[in-house]
């Protein structure tokens, strides 16, 4: 029994094969995420199956050959949006049109399904660096994360936090500062700087 058999209720063999294997590869880098964006484990356990759920429903209007990665990230975000109001503000619904047009704005690309970037990133990322990334502020954080370890385009990133190209490339250009500066130490330490 795979994963998204625990997940999801099995109506239609083919459909449910399709998603399986056009879906399911990307598992590791939306729970990444998620964790970033919630730091703690069961929420990004609770906040990867929610955004499982939605694609499923929606996967019969997901058009083949587009981004499915990009799709997911974007449910995923709306997720964690719509939790969020609805934990501080009270009631609120999950814009599911925004949800099922998404497909549309995204453009066809190669999605490639190993991910060897995240098994390099484990093995590299350690307190440190994880401490410095949480502690950017949310929109700097989403940047980054999205550019630099999980390797959206610009435009992709732009589509997914709703906001010009520019803006996209300005806030990375000042997460990577912020960034510098909070690792120069550690990176002077461990000798990726030169010290005269």
């Amino acid at each position: 029994m795979s994963i998204v058999e625990n997940i999801l209720p099995r109506k239609d063999n083919d459909l449910y094969s399709e998603f399986e294997k056009e879906a399911l590869p990307h598992i590791n880098s939306l729970y990444n995420y998620a964790y970033r964006i919630t730091g703690d484990s069961d929420d990004a356990d609770d906040l990867v199956q929610e955004t499982y759920l939605k694609a499923f429903r929606f996967f019969d209007k997901f058009e083949r050959g587009t981004n499915c990665k990009a799709w997911l990230f974007r449910i995923l975000k709306n997720s964690f949006i719509n939790d969020y109001r609805k934990n501080t503000k009270g009631p609120s619904k999950v814009d599911y049109d925004d949800i099922q047009n998404f497909y549309e704005n995204i453009k066809a690309s190669e999605v490639k399904t190993q991910h060897f970037e995240e098994d390099v990133f484990a093995k590299h990322f350690d307190d440190e660096l994880t401490t410095a990334l949480s502690s950017l502020p949310e929109d700097f954080k989403t940047v980054i994360i999205l550019s630099d370890v999980e390797g959206f385009t610009y435009e992709e990133i732009a589509d997914f936090i709703d906001s010009p190209v520019g803006t996209v490339r300005s806030r990375l250009h000042r997460a990577r500062k912020m960034l510098y500066t909070k690792l120069h130490s550690y990176a002077k330490d461990r000798g990726y700087l030169k010290t005269n």
